[in-house]
């Protein structure tokens, strides 16, 4: 098994482990703007936005290869029907969009119709083939038992990393529910934590439970990068 880099490696290459976001229904071109300015400013791997304004990220990220275009499936809710999921991310893929966030039927999981959720999941990543899909679980709303069912399920799946949340639930996503998590997928796929993440010292806390990547808003995001470039002594 490769040796996991050290936490000071993460934190001295962040940008790398942090996909900068800006998917709230409120986020207008002035927000997106911004998170264009920034994701070229510090070179965050992934840029997500909502379907509507995919295209234009991309022009704008278009001479910006080392930042790749995310795009989200089924966002926020993730009850939209299998097909529909299919085509939107169909869609997204055909408009230049490298990684995908979807969000489980969490609804259905928690309705406990356990074989809907996993042929949800298994037919949107099927679907994707070669690109990566990231399931977003909203753990915090899930039991105990909910949660291992969806780490399991997504893992079956063939979830290319298993999220925490989409950031748009009141509830958001502590050390605890990391931990929740990694309990429970024991390093069989990342974990990517999203929702309510804002300091630097929150990332270094799920960094020691195993997180490999970080869905993280534009403000947010920028403060914990100048506070890891402070922590490793960068200007």
């Amino acid at each position: 098994m490769m040796k996991r880099k050290t936490n000071r490696d993460y934190i001295r290459n962040l940008n790398r482990h942090m996909d900068i976001s800006c998917v709230q229904s409120i986020d207008q071109k002035v927000d997106i703007d911004k998170m264009i300015f920034y994701a070229k400013q510090y070179q965050f791997i992934t840029a997500f936005t909502l379907p509507c304004f995919t295209p234009y990220v991309k022009e704008h990220l278009k001479n910006e290869s080392a930042i790749k275009l995310g795009g989200v499936v089924g966002f926020p809710t993730g009850c939209d029907s299998t097909a529909s999921k299919i085509y939107q991310l169909q869609e997204l893929i055909q408009l230049g969009c490298q990684e995908i966030d979807m969000v489980m039927a969490y609804s259905m999981l928690q309705s406990d119709f356990d074989s809907y959720v996993f042929h949800d999941m298994e037919q949107v990543i099927k679907a994707a083939g070669t690109t990566p899909v990231k399931v977003i679980i909203e753990a915090p709303l899930l039991t105990d038992i909910q949660l291992e069912k969806a780490c399991n399920m997504a893992i079956e799946a063939g979830a290319s990393f298993i999220k925490s949340s989409t950031g748009w639930i009141a509830k958001p996503t502590t050390t605890e529910v990391i931990r929740k998590m990694a309990a429970n997928i024991k390093g069989q796929v990342p974990i990517k934590a999203a929702g309510g993440i804002r300091s630097l010292e929150t990332v270094k806390e799920m960094l020691d439970l195993g997180c490999e990547r970080f869905g993280v808003s534009v403000n947010s995001a920028v403060k914990i990068i100048e506070e890891a470039k402070k922590e490793v002594g960068e200007n």
